[in-house]
C-alpha cells in the first residue's frame, strides 16, 4: 500500500475504475457503518453490532451470509439506494496531518489515495479532477463519503458509550435456514434491545435526543427487520446458481 496526499498537480490525470472487475473490492459480506449513516443504511441492510479485540463496540451492515458475498451487488453495480461510506470511499482515506506555523500546531484531516489499489489508473476510469481544475463529480461523491466517515469516527465513542451505559444492546444469534440443506448460525453479534429502549424514561430519551443519538438508535433497531429480505436475496441467489444452463 502506497498512500499519497491527494493533490491536483501530481494527480491531475488520476482516475478510478468503478465498473466491472473493480467492484470486487465491494464483495464483502459485512462492512463497518458509522452512527452518522445509520438512518440511510438501516433502510437497506441489517445494522448489527460487534465487539473488537479490546471489547469496544462497533456497528456493521450485514451484506451477505458467506465470506466475500455481497447480495446487494450485481455485475453492473449496487442494487441499493445507499452504499455504506466505508465502501463508497473507494481507495481514499482521511489522515490527520500536522499543520501550523509560528509555534501553533494543529491537526487537520487530509485526503490520501492508495496508489497501489488496482482501481487506481491513469488510463481508464472516472477522473478525480476537472480539466481546468476543481473536483470532478466522482471526487465530490468520494468526499461526501469521507465526511460521513470522519464525522462518524468522531461521534462513535460517545454514541457507543451511551448505548452501553443504558444497556441498550443485547447479544443475538442469527439462525438462518436458507433451504433444507443450507443453514447459517451467526453469533458474536448484538442488536438493539427494543424492550429496554421502550422502557427509557423521559430524561434518558431527552439526553439521547439532545446528543443526536435517538434517530440512529431507532434506525438500528428497525433495521433488524431487514433480515428476512437478506434471506430472500440469498434464496434467489442459490436458485440462480442451481438453475440448469
Amino acid at each position: 500500500m502506497t498512500k499519497a496526499l491527494l493533490n491536483n498537480v501530481d494527480h491531475h490525470d488520476l482516475k478510478v475504475r468503478v465498473d466491472g472487475g473493480a467492484a470486487a473490492a465491494d464483495a464483502v459480506n459485512l462492512t463497518i457503518v458509522f452512527p452518522t449513516e445509520f438512518v440511510e443504511a438501516a433502510r437497506e441492510y441489517p445494522v448489527l453490532f460487534r465487539r473488537n479485540e479490546e471489547g469496544g463496540i462497533f456497528a456493521v451492515a450485514l451484506l451477505g451470509l458467506d465470506k466475500g458475498e455481497n447480495l446487494f451487488l450485481e455485475a453492473d453495480g449496487w442494487t441499493t439506494r445507499y452504499v455504506p461510506a466505508a465502501l463508497r470511499r473507494g481507495p481514499f482515506s482521511i489522515v490527520m496531518q500536522e499543520q501550523g506555523d509560528k509555534g501553533e500546531t494543529r491537526h487537520e484531516p487530509m485526503v490520501y489515495v492508495d496508489l497501489d489499489d488496482p482501481r487506481v489508473s491513469r488510463a481508464e476510469g472516472r477522473p478525480l479532477f476537472l480539466p481546468h481544475g476543481g473536483n470532478s463529480p466522482y471526487m465530490e461523491h468520494v468526499t461526501a463519503a469521507l465526511r460521513t466517515a470522519y464525522a462518524g469516527i468522531a461521534v462513535a465513542p460517545s454514541f457507543y458509550a451511551a448505548l452501553q451505559e443504558l444497556a441498550l444492546l443485547k447479544p443475538v444469534k442469527l439462525e438462518i435456514e436458507v433451504s433444507d440443506e443450507r443453514r447459517y448460525d451467526l453469533d458474536n453479534f448484538f442488536t438493539v434491545d427494543r424492550e429496554v429502549m421502550a422502557a427509557l424514561d423521559g430524561t434518558q430519551l431527552s439526553r439521547l435526543h439532545d446528543a443526536g443519538f435517538l434517530g440512529p438508535l431507532f434506525a438500528a433497531a428497525q433495521s433488524f427487520d431487514n433480515i428476512p429480505r437478506l434471506i430472500e436475496l440469498k434464496r434467489r441467489d442459490r436458485a440462480g446458481e442451481q438453475a440448469p444452463a
